[in-house]
This record gives structure tokens, sequence and C-alpha cells, in this order.
């Protein structure tokens, strides 16, 4: 089997020339780098409890819940090109310090939004937050896949992918500690003085902002990290290559079009699923009914030595953390099938038809059998992202910041899909809703197969006019 093709920007193993060389030793960069995936990820997850909670204090209906998702994930969309233009301009270290302080700010704004009281406020912190994970994202998903040997870049991405997930495995218990704690059911405005109901939505939109002041600390240690390694000359410098709508004409590509559409596709999916995971559990044919049932059969002690028992939003939300863990340990499985040379495309493939299997299971059955079900679709989740990443930027040389910038506004998807499921879960509930994920992961496996029987499509030059 021949060598697979370099990745992102990164020379060709067989022809190893200076900035190969000056890659190879910048490997203590690495942890740093991969750090980086763990904040956003930490940062990114906070969604899942903030979507429930918000939707019970403002009396919110699930396509209006959703907006939530839409207002983190419309950033991806409109900040990737500027970000792909700044990374072109600054380089990556640079790019990173500018996303780690811009995503600071929308985490401090948590703490204004939270003191009005105001749904919108929370939307507009979201949107800065998530802008400054975007230029985060376009610099450091390139950066991480030319830091090594180029036939190792599906495994070193998918790695950092892990310590991703490792970060959105922990991020539900904070939330549930701090944002779910005091339940999401509000008083019934019907019968409540709206001052009082004012009030209320103060008191529990002050429970928000305490994680997010917290993150938002981090990333300035972080920042200062990155600044300090700014003028490191063994750091890889981003290709100064052309940037905004001509990096269009680069979806002539059929490999990277259609790894934008996957892209799109499979985080729309995930946020569906993670977002909608704490109420999809609280329904009484799922794990409202069933728990209190068993809880009624089986001492609490016992309980929790078999089931997870559901009695509060909180629980509910750290239930979601293992979704996220499922992922963290298919992307560390997934790192060594790829390390072994299993086909990538194969590998996707595979994964988005387990999916496709896990999600009808789940809207097909009750109980714990459908709890059980979507909360391990987290496991073959877990190396959709990095290797749809990495098979539509192979062999992009100069135009890896254009396409990584494509690839990130794809992310876009978070913004359409959740919403679209939302609307879907009002007309004819919840569990059939989830069919719109279904589909999407069926593409995705579609593309998987389609990127390992035609990887030669993805190899002709293309010539952006000026």
């Amino acid at each position: 089997m021949p060598p697979p093709p370099a990745p992102t920007g990164a020379p060709s193993a067989r022809a190893p020339d200076a900035g190969f060389q000056a890659a190879r030793s910048t490997a203590w960069l690495l942890p740093f780098v991969v750090t980086l995936f763990f904040a956003w990820g930490f940062a990114t997850v906070m969604i899942d409890s903030l979507i429930p909670k918000l939707k019970g204090v403002f009396a919110l209906n699930y396509a209006q819940s959703t907006l939530i998702a839409s207002a983190f994930f419309i950033a991806y969309f409109l900040v990737s090109l500027p970000a792909g233009a700044l990374l072109a301009r600054i380089g990556y270290l640079r790019s990173i310090v500018v996303g780690l302080v811009v995503m600071a700010i929308g985490c401090l704004l948590f703490s204004p939004a939270a003191s009005a009281g105001v749904y919108w406020g929370f939307l507009a912190a979201l949107f800065i937050m998530a802008a400054g994970i975007t230029t985060l994202q376009v610099a450091a998903n390139p950066l991480i896949a030319i830091l090594g040997a180029p036939g190792k870049s599906h495994f070193r991405l998918n790695l950092a992918q892990a310590l991703n997930s490792l970060g959105t495995f922990v991020g539900p218990f904070v939330g549930a500690a701090f944002i779910l704690k005091s339940g999401v059911t509000p008083p019934d405005p019907h019968t409540t003085a709206p001052q009082v109901l004012a009030a209320y939505r103060v008191t529990e939109a002050h429970a928000v902002q305490a994680p997010f002041l917290g993150i938002a600390a981090g990333l300035a240690v972080l920042a200062l990290v990155f600044w300090l390694f700014r003028k490191n000359p063994d750091v890889p410098t981003a290709a100064s290559n052309e940037v905004g709508l001509k990096s269009f004409t680069l979806l002539r590509r059929p490999r990277l079009a259609l790894g934008v559409l996957g892209i799109f596709l499979y985080v729309g999916a995930e946020v569906t699923i993670g977002s909608l995971m704490v109420n999809y559990l609280m329904q009484p044919k799922i794990l409202g009914v069933t728990a209190q049932a068993v809880c009624r059969a089986v001492p609490f002690d016992q309980l929790r030595l078999v089931y997870p028992c559901i009695h509060t939003a909180a629980d509910a939300g750290k239930m979601v953390a293992f979704y996220w863990l499922g992922a963290m340990v298919g992307r560390l499985v997934g790192s060594a099938l790829l390390f072994a040379k299993v086909p990538a495309g194969r590998l996707l493939a595979a994964c988005g038809l387990g999916a496709v299997a896990l999600v009808s299971v789940s809207i097909l059955s009750d109980g714990w059998t459908s709890a059980y079900a979507l909360i391990a679709v987290g496991l073959v989740n877990s190396i959709m992202f990095p290797t749809i990443f990495t098979l539509a930027i192979e062999d992009q040389g100069k135009h890896t910041g254009q396409a990584s910038s494509l690839l990130c506004m794809a992310i876009v998807g978070g913004a359409v899909i959740p919403p679209l499921t939302g609307l879907a879960a009002d007309r004819m509930g919840l569990s059939l809703a989830l069919f719109v994920p279904v589909a999407c992961y069926l593409l995705i496996a579609l593309y998987g197969e389609f990127s390992h029987s035609r990887r030669a499509l993805g190899d002709a030059p293309v010539v952006l006019t000026p």
C-alpha cells in the first residue's frame, strides 16, 4: 500500500525540506497546542447545560432553545474566513493568542448578561466566545497536523481530539454542579407576578456565570503562554496565500467540497444530540417514569451501583458527560487503529453506520435501552471530525489555511441542524425528531467510503484567479 499523502501544508515525506525539519524540531509545542483542544471542548460543552437551563428560565420551546446552539455555531460561518486571513497575516501563535483573548472576553460577558437577566445577552456572549474558538480552530487544527511526520497527521489530530473529548467529559459535571443544580422548571408565568418572575430569572441567570468566569481566567493564562512563544523561529509559519472569497474556488476539489459538507453534517448531528439529551432523557418514556419506578423498588445505595438514577435535571446533565466520555474513549481507540494503518475512510464509514444504528435503536425503544443507545453514539462520533478534516485537507499545500477556513466555516452545521431538529420536535415529538441526525450520519458514512475509493479526486490542482 502506498504511503498516505502529505498532510496540510507539510512537505512530502519522500522529499523533506527545511520546513519539514523545522516542524519536526517543534515537538515540544504539541502539548501546549493539545491543551487548546481541551480548553475549547470544555467551554463548548457548557451549551448542553445552558440549553435546558435557559429553556426553563425564559420559558422557551425546543426551537427557541436551540437558538443557543445557533448563536454559538453561526460564529464559525461568519468568522472562519477572517480568521484564515488573520492566520496568513500574523501566523499560528499570534492567531492563537487572539483567539484566546476573544474567547475570554465572551466568557466575561456572561456576568452582565446574568445581571440583566435577558436572553439576548447570553446569545451575544456565546457568539463572541465562539468567535474566539473559531480563530483557535482555524489555527490549531492545521498546526497540529504539520507538527510531525506527514503520514501520522490523522493520528495526531485524533489524539488531540481525544483531549478535546476529555474537556467535554469534565464539562457536564461542572455544568450540572453550577448551572443545573437548582433545576430547569420555572414558576408558572400565568400565576406568578411579573416582578417575581423577573427576579427569578435574574437569580437563576446568575447560576450560569460562575463556570464561564473560571474559564476566562484559564484562557488568560494560556494566552500569556502562547504570547511568550510567539517569536520562536522554529515554529512553522502559515502560508501567506490568497484569502477571502477566492478561497471558495478550492471547492472545485471534490474531496474538499464533500469534506466541508461532512463537517457541516457531523457537527450538526453531534450538537443536536448533546444539546437535546437532558430533555430527551427526562421524557416519561425514557428515564422519567422508569427511573421513578426503579427508585421505588431498589434502595438508593444499591440503585447507584446499577442505574444512574434520574431525579433532577442535574442528574440528567451528569449523564451527558458519558456521551462525551464515549467520544474520548473512541478517539483513543481510533488513534490506535489509524496508527496501525487502518484506512481512515473505511473507519469513518463504519462509525457513520454505527451512529445510524444506535440513534435508530434509541428512537424505536424506550427506557434504559433508549438512553444507553443514545449515550453510546458518542463512541462512534469519536473519530468523525478529525478524520473528515484531515481527509479533506490532504495535499492542499500552500492552500492549507484556506482549506482549514472553509472546513471551520462548515461547523455552522451546529447552528442549522439543531433548530431544524427542534422544529421537528415541536411538531412530532423529540424522539422522532432524531431522524434528522440519522440522515446526517448516513451521508457521513457515504463520504467515508467515497474518500477511501476515490482518493485521487482530491489531487487535482486548483488555480486561484487573481
